[in-house]
């Protein structure tokens, strides 16, 4: 599995957003505002608004932007008018690049998505070029410090875990995209803090490159993920080869 690689992607994309908070407040927002949308503003019988409102909740939006999210997706309030899509792609040396897309614009936001491949030496790709390559999972991470791994695998089987991995500083917990929000709310319950807590996409075969190739590779991710527009990105570059250790620890 790949999920080692993931972790360490998950790990350097919140330390870029953590650096620039209202602009990972305003992608936030957009997630709740298309899950409301899609599936009403009751959390309780929504678990993709739950989901979004649990991350909001971890990463300190503050309430009031919460529920103005909430009534724009419902249509309470004006500003509801976001939509999601994903855009594929490869970087250099055809690493796979999957970016999921929530904008109001699709005429400003395509251009502006090709643009950043082309300038960082990839190339926007058609729809299906590299999902094929990715799995969906629902994911909750746990550093090891935060409870026993007794306490952590009784929790996992009781609620349906698929998958357990047992790391030297944390705890990797998967399963289905539609069984996450019922997996975190017990670990939440159980008042155990969870450092990831997402729908991730876990490449099914990773590519190793140079540390020349990597630091190119990471630019283009990180310049993806800096994108108002963008709220996750994925790709199959391996996050545990050394070239790219090393420059995610520099």
């Amino acid at each position: 599995m790949a999920g080692h690689s993931h972790w360490a992607g998950i790990k350097h994309k919140k330390a870029l957003v953590d650096s620039k908070r209202s602009k990972l407040w305003s992608k936030l927002s957009k997630a709740i505002i298309v899950a409301a949308k899609m599936g009403g503003g009751d959390p309780d019988a929504n678990v993709r608004l739950r989901n979004a409102i649990q991350e909001a909740k971890s990463l300190s939006l503050p309430k009031d932007n919460i529920e103005r999210a909430i009534k724009k997706g419902t249509g309470e309030l004006d500003g509801g008018n976001v939509e999601e899509t994903v855009y594929e792609g490869y970087g250099p040396e055809g690493v796979a690049v999957m970016c999921e897309i929530m904008t109001d614009n699709r005429n400003r936001t395509a251009p502006e998505i090709r643009k950043i491949f082309d300038v960082h030496g990839g190339s926007l790709g058609a729809t299906g070029c590299v999902a094929y390559l990715f799995e969906r999972r629902g994911l909750v991470g746990i550093d090891r410090d935060c409870c026993s791994e007794e306490r952590m695998m009784e929790i996992a089987l009781e609620n349906s875990a698929e998958d357990v991995e047992t790391l030297e500083d944390r705890y990797e917990i998967y399963t289905s995209p539609e069984n996450l929000s019922q997996l975190a709310a017990a670990f939440e319950q159980a008042q155990i803090v969870m450092a990831v807590n997402e729908v991730v996409r876990i490449p099914q075969t990773t590519v190793d490159v140079n540390e020349d190739t990597a630091q190119k590779i990471l630019k283009l991710l990180e310049t993806l993920e800096d994108h108002d527009d963008v709220q996750n990105v994925s790709s199959n570059l391996n996050f545990d080869n050394a070239s790219v250790a090393k420059l995610l620890n520099s």
